[in-house]
């Protein structure tokens, strides 16, 4: 197979060497975490996650019911000590939630970044190289929000390019620079997909914008568009950007109290922290992303 980095699509293959793990996250170096820090000046914090609430994995005629089956089942425990309690969780990591996909989840063919067989890498076992192990000690960058829904959602279908990214960034007075932790907001809820509606989404020129500019981490109330934009090409941003340009991607995230954060304070930059936890061996796994202004 040709090495993503000579075909016509922006890619990293090679960039960092063939045992790295971190992609674009090589971006975040001391310099821009402390830069980062810089942007602490009031205190005010804001989450990016979907909140979650679980259901009984054991129905009972008093278990509490949902509308919507979540993406986390617990089930109660007994612990021995009569004042404590346990439980156990059982997870969808894609369903619903707020989650951070490692290297590992996408293939470019049959390898995964930066060029491993993807049966060595994704095992019954677990993922052996390019999984969750990598963020194991959390992610800590300036993070940038990008508007597009101030005024409104973003249209049904709409393909988010370039322009659309720099003309929110002359709008809110912010530029994306290398290492930044880009967030876009569409207006739109991060799930469940709305039957016979397709969702705006990233385009492959935004990917190249991304790459150009050196943000190391994507996170937005969508992503890729569904219905894909070309259905006949990658995805933009699980094909392109995850696959082959190594970013990874925060999926899923809930941006209305952080845009409304930024509106109040007219900042569009903030500290990002990503504390995922210590789970090694992963495709991704669910996160909470703290802004901090």
């Amino acid at each position: 197979m040709a090495n993503p980095t000579d075909l016509d699509l922006p890619g990293n293959w090679g960039r960092w060497g063939s045992d790295d793990e971190l992609g674009t996250l090589n971006l975040i170096t001391d310099d821009v975490r402390a830069n980062a820090a810089a942007e602490v000046r009031t205190g005010r914090w804001a989450s990016l996650a979907q909140p979650i609430t679980p259901n009984p994995m054991i129905s009972s005629p008093f278990a509490p019911t949902t509308v919507d089956v979540s993406p986390v089942q617990q089930m109660m425990s007994h612990t021995g000590i009569g004042v404590a309690a346990d439980l156990m969780l059982l997870t969808n990591r894609h369903a619903k939630s707020t989650h951070i996909d490692a290297l590992a989840h996408w293939s470019t063919g049959d390898e995964v970044y930066p060029g491993r067989p993807r049966n060595q890498v994704v095992t019954a076992e677990g993922v052996t190289f390019a999984s969750t192990t990598a963020f194991a000690a959390g992610i800590v960058t300036r993070g940038v929000l990008l508007d597009l829904a101030i005024e409104e959602p973003l249209p049904s279908g709409h393909a988010v390019t370039a322009r659309d990214l720099e003309d929110a960034e002359q709008r809110q007075g912010v530029e994306v620079r290398p290492g930044d932790a880009l967030a876009v907001r569409f207006g739109w809820p991060a799930d469940p997909l709305l039957p016979g509606k397709p969702t705006p989404g990233i385009s492959l020129d935004a990917v190249r914008w991304m790459h150009r500019r050196g943000v190391a981490l994507y996170t937005g109330d969508r992503g890729d568009a569904y219905p894909p934009l070309d259905p006949g090409g990658p995805s933009p941003l699980h094909g392109v950007a995850l696959g082959r340009m190594a970013m990874p991607l925060i999926d899923g995230s809930q941006l209305d109290d952080l845009a409304a954060l930024c509106a109040e304070l007219e900042r569009y930059s903030f500290l990002l922290t990503v504390a995922p936890p210590r789970v090694h061996g992963l495709t991704g796994i669910a996160v909470n992303p703290i802004a901090v202004f």
